[in-house]
């Protein structure tokens, strides 16, 4: 060993020898003409990767079968928990009472859900965003106030009457979005202050009298009791909601295809718009046991189509999903935050307007009792039931129609069993609690997957 400070010692060496070795890995045959410095090609032979979803349906029933249960280890529940909540409430009221399942209550029932329902979807809506709307009650009954005091008391054309309340609506939204999304006050104190001050201002529309009563032939009254008793009408409603949804299955997949991208096959649409056909017509059949098909429930399901297409389809719709995901990736990613909180909350808030204007037309009256009581618990829990994550970032707008079934069968059945609404609301407390329980293991076992 030399003593002379030229000479390297072991870090020298080693340095040497990754030299050596990188000489070794790269060749000057490896380069192309030109020297160290010219482009290298790529590889003209990358190995694709296989999409995830290609496989499964490549094997068929047996690839479904995994996938499902490779969803419910991973915590993607969807809407199932709710489908069998409702059929073990159903099968439970029904083996108590056979009245429960008869057509006169089911077709009864579908009438009662619409306004609840209504604004579910509105608050549907508001929880993507992993935010809270606690005025939607208040906004309801204000809105059924306007249009019962213009229509009525003033003797304002009822389409006119009728855009006061849809417009008095949007306009709260967009003022408590504001605050929310310009001013920075949190969503849960801006709409419980709404809460109280919309309840307030109902109260002086109203006046002294306390109650506006509906003629009952005004243009809410009218939708909400109109009822198509043609056998048609229910079987062609059916019909038209199995061919829209054949036709938009179909343009999907053709589109998809045309993209390159992976879609569904033939035979499993067909699948697919078998079992809604016999949802759809089972559905029909019942109503026309009784008096035939409502209005107001295919105003209903418009409303969730619709907006179900709002959000699925359009880039507004995955606007509000990104917020709901992930708000600072939503915001690097230039999307505009205060626009879309903004105007989902008017879209929330539209929404108890016209859920509000049910509800009056089914009690034919707006008063100081309207929005009131557990109304805004039961949208809330209508949506929540029904799939929609209080987290943000997951739900749709069937969620309501679910929800709001579930809401509304337990009130029927006890009301048949004739419990009290002590009962009632404790049967539904717990109900709300166990759909929070799940959105919660879900999320989590989501997360231990790393799918969330």
């Amino acid at each position: 060993m030399t003593d002379d400070p030229n000479t390297p010692g072991d870090e020298g060496r080693f340095t040497e020898g990754r030299h050596e070795e990188g000489r070794r890995k790269l060749p000057e045959e490896s380069f192309p003409t030109g020297g160290v410095n010219a482009p290298v090609p790529v590889a003209s032979e990358a190995t694709p990767a296989v999409d995830p979803r290609l496989i499964v349906r490549q094997e068929g029933v047996k690839g479904y079968l995994g996938e499902f249960r490779r969803r419910l280890s991973s915590g993607e529940l969807g809407s199932l928990p709710v489908v069998l909540a409702l059929v073990v409430i159903w099968a439970v009221f029904g083996s108590l009472n056979s009245t429960f399942l008869s057509a006169q209550n089911l077709s009864n029932l579908s009438q009662q859900i619409v306004g609840t329902g209504m604004i579910a979807i509105g608050v549907v809506f508001v929880l993507l965003l992993g935010e809270i709307d606690l005025s939607i009650g208040s906004v309801s009954g204000l809105c059924a106030a306007i249009y019962a005091v213009l229509e009525v008391t003033h003797g304002v054309n009822q389409w006119v009457a009728l855009l006061c309340a849809l417009v008095s609506g949007a306009a709260v939204g967009f003022i408590q979005g504001t605050f929310f999304a310009r001013v920075g006050v949190p969503a849960f104190v801006v709409t419980l202050a709404g809460n109280l001050g919309w309840n307030g201002l109902m109260l002086q529309i109203l006046g002294t009298s306390g109650t506006v009563n509906l003629s009952g032939t005004d243009i809410v009254s009218r939708l909400y009791s109109t009822i198509y008793s043609q056998q048609a009408a229910a079987y062609g409603a059916a019909t038209a909601g199995v061919l829209l949804f054949l036709g938009a299955s179909l343009l999907d997949a053709t589109r998809r295809r045309s993209a390159g991208i992976p879609s569904r096959p033939v035979a499993e649409i067909a699948l697919r718009t078998v079992a809604l056909a016999v949802v759809a017509y089972l559905a029909a059949y019942t109503l026309n046991q009784y008096k035939g098909l409502p209005l107001a429930l295919l105003i209903f399901l418009i409303f969730i189509v619709v907006l179900d297409f709002v959000l699925r389809r359009t880039t507004y719709g995955r606007q509000v999903f990104a917020l709901g995901g992930n708000i600072e990736g939503a915001r690097r990613a230039g999307i505009n935050v205060p626009r879309i909180r903004i105007t989902v909350f008017m879209i929330c808030s539209t929404m108890a307007a016209v859920g509000g204007l049910f509800l009056a037309a089914q009690i034919q009256s707006a008063s100081q009792t309207s929005g009131g009581g557990n109304l805004l618990m039961n949208a809330i829990a209508a949506a929540v039931i029904g799939g929609t994550s209080l987290f943000g970032g997951r739900g749709k707008t069937w969620s309501a129609l679910l929800g709001a079934l579930v809401i509304g069968s337990i009130q029927s059945g006890m009301n048949i069993q004739g419990l009290s609404n002590a009962i009632q609301f404790m049967i539904t407390g717990l109900v709300l609690l166990a759909a929070v329980v799940i959105d919660s293991l879900a999320r989590r076992t989501q997360k231990a997957a790393g799918r969330a």
